[in-house]
């Protein structure tokens, strides 16, 4: 029974082998604790500023552009610049314009103008720092762990995903909203500082400058390969249709639940971090592929049931469902990607995988806001939900290479694998 137990429990191997794996977890739980607060915070001020469904998804709108360009461009520079200066300088520009929600919202009368702003900011910041972390990862942990860093990353992110809507939906409640965008601004202090710690990560073979040639380059790579054209196209498909969290405001209002709003948020980083805390058995599995299928698929199953639910608490252990199979779809994405993608074109890999990780979820604000301006907030919530099945079923049949990936027979997997001994 004990060694059952150890089995399912995460694999610590990561952790005890690299000082910059350390040091990038401890940073990242404390950056995603902050960002995860201005998250709630912000869409909740814009909803109290206009109490517009489609001017809190407008916010998808504002992001889109700078993370594609930003997304894009910051692949290229994470395979020519050293990838640890891209990361501090980044966290250094998130904890600048965090502060300027700060001000903004010290103000006797808050601007609404300065938090599209600031949206885009933070959709460009996150865009050109994405990769280099990504890109990163491969290069720091042992080819044989890379499941289960990716595990302990994604336990990382949800526990600040959990912990950051939760305070800030009580913060704002019964602090303000001054309050919560001054813990964002306190987190990324911290977080810069230990970035200063992390080792330099200069390019492999020297880099090069960063251009339109290297975009392209790196893209040519992700188009010959079926098995990553798949994993971009399950997840932006998931993103897209069955993304929600634009409409929780609305949601918890039309359950008579207002208190929920900070649960709905965190509901889907609890379903992901039961499943992180229980993923032992992930670094055991070969066929990444069928993970991100049936992860997608169990997404939109859970969403769909969601929207049509009018129990709050059913409502919530449905997000909790959601959060564990969209875990389930980004644990293999994860796992693909560092298993097959040379180390120089990692960066403008991890730049094109923001595209689908990213800028989904930006569309699916737009989606979900414009569509509950027209049909209602739960019908928008159950038809997204449905659409994310029908196509994941779809795409799973078209790409068979995908649903048939297997670590240890895959080519490239077996070339970088290689490589690394």
């Amino acid at each position: 029974m004990t060694e059952k137990l150890s089995a399912l429990l995460p694999d610590l191997s990561p952790w005890r082998s690299s000082r910059d794996f350390r040091l990038l977890w401890v940073q990242g739980l404390v950056a995603y604790f902050g960002s995860f607060t201005a998250m709630v915070a912000l869409p909740l001020q814009i909803k109290e500023l206009t109490g517009s469904p489609l001017a809190v998804g407008a916010m998808g709108a504002v992001e889109l552009v700078p993370l594609v360009v930003c997304g894009l461009y910051g692949g290229a520079l994470a395979d020519a610049v050293d990838r640890r200066r891209v990361i501090l300088g980044t966290e250094v520009c998130l904890g600048l314009l965090a502060g300027v929600l700060l001000v903004n919202a010290l103000l006797p009368e808050p601007l609404l103008w300065p938090l599209y702003v600031v949206a885009a900011g933070v959709s460009a910041c996150a865009g050109l720092q994405r990769p280099a972390l990504d890109a990163l990862i491969a290069r720091i942990v042992p080819h044989d762990q890379l499941t289960a860093a990716a595990a302990l990353n994604a336990l990382r992110w949800q526990l600040g995903a959990i912990a950051g809507p939760a305070a800030a939906g009580l913060v704002v409640a019964y602090a303000g909203h001054p309050v919560a965008y001054a813990t964002t601004v306190c987190c990324f202090v911290f977080s810069v500082l230990l970035c200063l710690r992390l080792s330099p990560a200069p390019p492999a073979h020297g880099g090069e400058k960063p251009s339109l040639r290297g975009i392209v380059e790196g893209a040519r790579y992700a188009w010959s390969r079926p098995v990553l054209l798949g994993t971009y196209a399950v997840d932006l498909a998931a993103m897209v249709l069955a993304f929600p969290h634009t409409l929780f405001p609305f949601l918890a209002d039309e359950l008579g639940a207002p208190w929920s709003l900070g649960l709905m948020y965190a509901a889907g980083s609890v379903g992901a971090v039961l499943l992180s805390l229980t993923s032992g058995w992930t670094a055991r599995v070969r066929r990444h592929g069928l993970m991100v299928v049936c992860g997608a698929a169990g997404w939109g199953l859970a969403v769909a049931v969601a929207g049509l639910l009018e129990n709050v608490w059913l409502v919530l252990l449905c997000l909790v469902a959601a959060g564990t199979g969209d875990m389930l779809s980004g644990l293999g994405r994860s796992t693909i990607w560092n298993q097959t993608i040379p180390d120089e074109l990692r960066g403008r890999l991890a730049g094109i995988e923001v595209l689908s990780y990213s800028v989904g979820p930006q569309l699916g604000q737009v989606r979900a806001g414009a569509m509950a301006g027209w049909t209602g907030t739960r019908s928008a919530v159950w038809a997204g939900g449905a659409a994310c099945v029908g196509v994941v079923v779809v795409l799973a049949a078209a790409l068979p290479k995908l649903v048939s990936y297997d670590a240890s027979t895959d080519e490239d997997a077996r070339r970088r694998r290689e490589l690394s001994l």
